[in-house]
């Protein structure tokens, strides 16, 4: 008969100190959270902090990106040119196929894998929340976008004024350009994320990023062509609603001075301007909203 008393250990239990202790230091908290996933995540759009291979592609698209720019300083520093041929505000919307390839290739990285591997969860346990993540994503990648298309901007403008150009011309001009690409930067992030998100598998989102930028601005551009060929100029400017490239040509041609990029020049002007401007707006805001629909449970 036992008499070990009832509620009592056992005598083969033991109690082991396996050298846990209390963390006494200094807690950081949500915003140095974001902070570093906001920093992680723009370095990784560069292949940053990651395999060798990781950085092949964002950092040759780089370069693509800014050639044309110095072709265009050379020549004009060795011909004495008093303008460049090129407006700043016309850079970004010429070489929107390899922006539109970076996005593609860099926005399911920030977020696909997160699906996939089903890390959101170990994000929101503790001190972040889903804006955090949310905000964080978002910023990473518009900044990592205008990086990309400010950095042709920059050498234009370093390369004008080495050629001895008008400084305040330059000047003016350069920054209507910034103007310009830190909207596109921020609306492309926003469509690039959420196409991203949509789906955990990284091909689907690629595809689906490059379907979206090239199929409607290839359709609106065509259709504005037959409007302006057929005599209906008065249209091209509204079709222009329809894509996130005519967009951005919208507002800057309205609002910054920038010539149009639309059949005969015919942009919108400063009454058509705000109905782009609050397109641009409500897709940014959308993109946001989505994001955070997206993100409201943890366990994806």
């Amino acid at each position: 008969m036992s008499t070990q008393t009832p509620g009592a250990a056992p005598e083969t239990a033991r109690i082991h100190n396996i050298g846990y202790r209390n963390y006494e230091g200094q807690r950081l908290g949500r915003a140095y959270a974001r902070r570093s996933l906001f920093s992680q995540s723009l370095r990784g759009a560069y292949g940053l902090g990651r395999s060798a291979k990781s950085k092949v592609l964002p950092m040759i698209l780089f370069a693509v990106m800014c050639l044309p720019a110095a072709i265009i300083v050379a020549v004009a520093i060795a011909t004495k040119a008093d303008k460049l041929p090129l407006e700043y505000t016309s850079y970004a919307i010429i070489t929107q196929g390899i922006i539109g390839l970076y996005l593609a290739a860099q926005a399911p990285q920030s977020v696909s894998r997160d699906l996939r591997f089903k890390t959101v969860p170990l994000y929101f346990s503790r001190p972040i929340e889903r804006i955090d993540y949310v905000l964080a994503k978002f910023g990473a990648m518009a900044s990592a976008l205008l990086i990309l298309t400010a950095a042709p901007l920059l050498i234009l403008y370093i390369g004008s004024l080495l050629a001895k150009m008008d400084f305040a011309d330059q000047t003016k001009w350069f920054a209507q350009g910034l103007v310009s690409v830190v909207i596109l930067s921020v609306l492309y992030g926003g469509i690039g994320l959420v196409m991203a998100a949509l789906t955990p598998r990284r091909g689907f989102g690629v595809a689906a990023i490059i379907a979206t930028l090239t199929i409607t601005y290839g359709a609106v551009s065509t259709v504005q062509a037959i409007a302006s060929e057929t005599g209906s100029a008065g249209a091209v400017k509204w079709f222009g609603l329809f894509s996130p490239a005519t967009l951005v040509d919208g507002v800057q041609t309205a609002f910054l001075g920038a010539t149009s990029n639309f059949p005969q020049e015919a942009g919108p002007g400063a009454g058509v301007g705000v109905i782009y401007l609050l397109a641009v707006l409500a897709l940014i805001a959308g993109s946001y909203g989505i994001l955070m629909r997206r993100y409201r449970k943890v366990g994806l």
